[in-house]
């Protein structure tokens, strides 16, 4: 048996298997990931297409754990909860992202902030782009697209302690609006947030 995991940029192969092995690695994917993407495509995620969204979630909570302890389930599944919510209540909006032909993530949008009473703000809520395709551009251009397909007032939270993410938002959020945008920090529930609040205005 082998398993292949992606996540952090790193490549961990179990079963005794060498990754310089035939077969180990897919290099059409390991190629695809070189460069600049040719095309990225925002994808409705249907409800057949949630294993999908349910299994890259699996590299996103990876991604989060080493900055929060999370634990996996007696499946060996870190889970989560609310995601058939995205195919079964309204202003749940999923998605997938698609990168030269590859799966290379998703996004989930809800109505409805998450730190203030605003029930009509969007809300950011999971934003997951695979470290094969950071820093090539990859995640500026979905977010935009998101934001266009989505007029009106959004927000977008970050934890306090996640300053990559906060360094990607602000030149994203900045580079969508054309102006410099600095998040306001929100303490809720026992948890601070610094939180981006601008208008997606489609002419």
């Amino acid at each position: 048996m082998r398993i292949i995991l992606v996540a952090l940029g790193a490549i961990v192969s179990a079963g005794g298997f060498s990754l310089g092995e035939e077969g180990a690695y897919n290099a059409e994917m390991r190629d695809s990931q070189r460069g600049s993407p040719g095309r990225v495509e925002v994808i409705g995620a249907g409800p057949e297409q949630q294993p999908i969204v349910a299994n890259l979630m699996e590299l996103y909570v990876y991604d989060f754990s080493e900055m929060i302890a999370f634990k996996v389930g007696e499946d060996g599944r870190f889970g989560y909860p609310d995601l058939s919510l995205y195919w079964t209540e309204g202003g749940h909006h999923p998605f997938l992202i698609r990168v030269d032909d590859h799966w290379g993530g998703f996004v989930l949008v809800r109505r409805g902030s998450r730190v203030s009473d605003d029930e009509h703000v969007w809300d950011m809520a999971e934003f997951f782009v695979m470290s094969g395709y950071r820093r090539l551009g990859v995640g500026r251009e979905v977010a935009g697209e998101i934001w266009r397909r989505f007029p009106g007032k959004w927000e977008v939270r970050v934890r306090d302690f996640n300053e990559r993410a906060l360094s990607f938002w602000r030149g994203a959020i900045g580079e969508f609006v054309g102006k410099p945008v600095e998040p306001s920090r929100v303490e809720r529930r026992d948890r601070a947030w610094n939180v981006f609040v601008f208008e997606s205005v489609v002419e």
